[in-house]
C-alpha cells in the first residue's frame, strides 16, 4: 500500500495513550480546565454527548421512566447510614465543610471560621441516599409501585489518576433508580435496563460490547448484583461501558423505603440502579478511531454530513453556495437511521483542503467538498470517513457523482457506514477473545506476550470470601481483572483455573480503563 501521510502526528501502534488524547485535542473534542482532574468539554464534543443524550433518554423513557433532578449536595449522614457505600465512595468523595470565604492575613481568601457548616455535604458521587429520601416519602402503598426515575446530572469522584472522558473527577451521566413490589420485578428490571443499554451500545454506537454480571468483589458498594456491558477498545483493553444493579432491600432498609402491601401489611421496597457516563465517549474514540482522529457513528455524529464549497472571496462564489444549499435542502428534507438528516453546510472563511482534514479529524462521517468546476460539470467531491484513502493511489478516496446522485446515496451510504462501524467493532473483539486456557500459567503467557492482548475467556468456581480475594490479588498482580460472566458464554465443560473445583461459569480476564 502506498505511503499515507496521516492527519494526526501520533500512531495508534506506536503510542495509544498519546494517540487518544492527540485525537481528542485535534478533533476540538475537550481540553484541560483550570482544575486537575476536570475538563472543558467544546461543542464538537458536547454534540456527541448531546446526541447520546437524547438516544438513550429516548429508550430510557420508553420503558415508563421519567426525569428529575436532584441535588448536588448530600449530607453525610446520608452516607453514613449505609456503610458498605460509604466504604465504597469514602476516599472519592469531595466535601463542603464551609459557606463562606474572608480575606486571609496574606490578603488571600479563606473559609470563614464562622461559617462552618454543622453538617459536612458531599458533593455527590452517586445519588443513591438522597433519592432514597425522596423515594420513602412518595411511596406509601402498593399503588405507588413500581416508582421509576431518572436523572441527567453531573457527579464528582476525586480521583488520583484521570484522563479526559475515561475517567475525570467531575463527569456527566444519566443515573436511574428504580423502586419495586418484590424481588423478582426488581430484577428483571435490572436486566432490562442492561439490555436498553446493550442495545444504546451497539446500534447507536457501535461498541460490540459483551453483557453479563460482574463478579462479586465488582459489584456496587451495597449491590446485591451487578451486570454490566464490557467493550474492548482497539489495544485489547476492557471499558465498562454502563452498568445496572439490583440492590436488594439493602438501600430501602437505610432510608425506610416501606409501602403498605396488598395485604395491609408493611414492606421494604426492593430497588435498582444503573447509570452510563461520559467515559462512553471516550469508548467511541479508542473503538473506531484511525490514524486520522475520529470517525462517528452517523446516529451518534453533530452533523452527519458536512458540506464545504471552495470559495474564493470572488463573486462568482454565492453561484457555488446556492449550487450547494440545493444539495443540503435535498439532504436535510430526507431521513436516515429514523431521524431527519443532520447536515452541515460550512461557508466560513478558508481554504476547503484545511476544513476538510479538520472534519476528518472530527469523524464527520461524509464530507462534501465542491469547487467551481464540479460545478460547472454538475457533480460534486465526495470522502466517506470510514473509506479515506484509496488503497492503490495513497490519496483521499474521493467520489464524483451528479449532485442529484449524491442527494439519492448519502442516506444509504450514512446507514451502510452505522453497520459497517458496528461490524468492525464485533470482527474485533470476537477476533481478540481467546478461549480454551485451562490453567493460569497460560493466562501469564498470554497476557507478558503481547502489547495488546485482548481479552481471556477462562472457567471458574465463583469462589466468594477469602478464595475469591485470593484470586484478585493474583490477578492483580498482572493488572487484570474480571470483567463480567457473558451472558453468552458456553456452558461450562471443565475445572477452575484458580481453585481447580469444577466450574460453574466462564469470565472474561482483561486489563481494563
Amino acid at each position: 500500500m502506498p505511503n499515507i501521510r496521516h492527519a494526526l502526528n501520533t500512531r495508534r501502534e506506536d503510542d495509544f495513550a498519546a494517540w487518544y488524547q492527540d485525537v481528542i485535542s485535534s478533533a476540538e473534542m475537550a481540553e484541560e480546565s483550570g482544575v486537575r482532574g476536570c475538563m472543558v468539554i467544546r461543542p464538537w464534543g458536547f454534540g456527541i454527548w448531546e446526541r447520546m443524550q437524547r438516544l438513550l433518554d429516548d429508550r430510557i423513557k420508553a420503558t415508563g421512566h421519567e426525569n428529575a433532578y436532584f441535588p448536588i449536595f448530600i449530607p453525610l449522614s446520608n452516607f453514613e447510614r449505609e456503610a458498605e457505600h460509604v466504604e465504597g465512595f469514602a476516599k472519592e468523595m469531595a466535601v463542603v465543610t464551609h459557606h463562606r470565604l474572608i480575606a486571609g492575613k496574606d490578603g488571600g481568601l479563606i473559609p470563614d471560621p464562622e461559617a462552618k457548616l454543622e453538617e459536612p455535604l458531599v458533593v455527590r458521587p452517586t445519588s443513591e441516599t438522597i433519592i432514597g429520601d425522596a423515594m420513602a416519602r412518595w411511596i406509601q402503598s402498593w399503588r405507588d409501585l413500581p416508582l421509576k426515575l431518572n436523572q441527567w446530572a453531573n457527579v464528582v469522584r476525586w480521583e488520583m489518576r484521570t484522563r479526559m472522558f475515561l475517567r475525570t473527577s467531575e463527569f456527566l451521566w444519566q443515573e436511574g433508580h428504580t423502586a419495586h413490589a418484590d424481588e423478582a420485578e426488581a430484577k428483571e428490571h435490572t436486566l432490562t435496563m442492561l439490555e436498553v443499554y446493550r442495545a444504546f451500545a451497539d446500534e447507536d454506537l457501535a461498541l460490540a460490547v459483551v453483557p453479563g454480571e460482574k463478579p462479586e468483589n465488582e459489584r456496587f458498594p451495597g449491590a446485591v448484583e451487578t451486570w454490566s456491558i464490557e467493550a474492548m477498545m482497539q489495544d485489547g483493553k476492557a471499558l465498562q461501558a454502563g452498568t445496572s444493579h439490583y440492590l436488594g432491600t439493602n438501600f430501602a432498609q437505610a432510608s425506610g423505603i416501606k409501602y403498605q402491601n396488598r395485604e395491609g401489611g408493611e414492606s421494604l421496597a426492593h430497588t435498582t440502579s444503573w447509570g452510563v457516563s461520559t467515559r462512553m465517549v471516550g469508548g467511541v474514540i479508542m473503538t473506531h478511531g484511525d490514524d486520522d482522529g475520529l470517525r462517528l457513528p452517523p446516529r451518534i455524529a453533530p452533523q452527519q454530513v458536512v458540506i464545504l464549497p471552495m470559495l474564493r472571496d470572488k463573486p462568482e462564489d454565492q453561484a457555488l453556495v446556492n449550487y450547494c444549499e440545493t444539495l443540503r435542502a435535498t439532504l436535510a428534507g430526507q431521513s436516515v437511521l429514523g431521524e431527519p438528516l443532520r447536515v452541515l453546510l460550512d461557508t466560513r472563511p478558508g481554504k476547503a483542503a484545511q476544513k476538510r482534514w479538520d472534519y476528518v479529524r472530527k469523524g464527520a462521517p461524509v464530507i462534501v467538498e465542491v469547487g467551481g468546476r464540479d460545478m460547472d460539470n454538475g457533480v460534486v467531491s465526495m470522502l466517506r470517513r470510514d473509506r479515506l484513502w484509496d488503497a492503490e493511489t495513497g490519496k483521499p478516496a474521493f467520489e464524483n457523482p451528479t449532485r442529484e446522485a449524491a442527494g439519492e446515496a448519502i442516506p444509504a451510504i450514512l446507514a451502510d457506514m452505522q453497520a459497517a462501524l458496528l461490524a468492525q467493532a464485533a470482527e474485533r473483539r470476537d477476533a481478540n477473545i481467546t478461549r480454551g486456557v485451562t490453567d493460569f500459567a497460560e493466562v501469564e503467557k498470554h497476557f507478558s506476550g503481547s502489547r495488546y492482548p485482548g481479552w481471556v475467556e477462562v472457567q471458574w468456581s465463583k469462589p466468594t470470601g477469602a478464595a475469591l480475594e485470593k484470586v484478585v490479588e493474583r490477578l492483580k498482580d498482572h493488572k487484570l481483572t474480571i470483567r463480567n460472566v457473558p451472558m453468552d458464554a458456553a456452558p461450562v465443560d471443565g475445572a477452575c483455573i484458580f481453585t481447580g473445583e469444577p466450574a460453574v461459569e466462564r469470565v472474561l480476564l482483561a486489563k481494563a480503563y
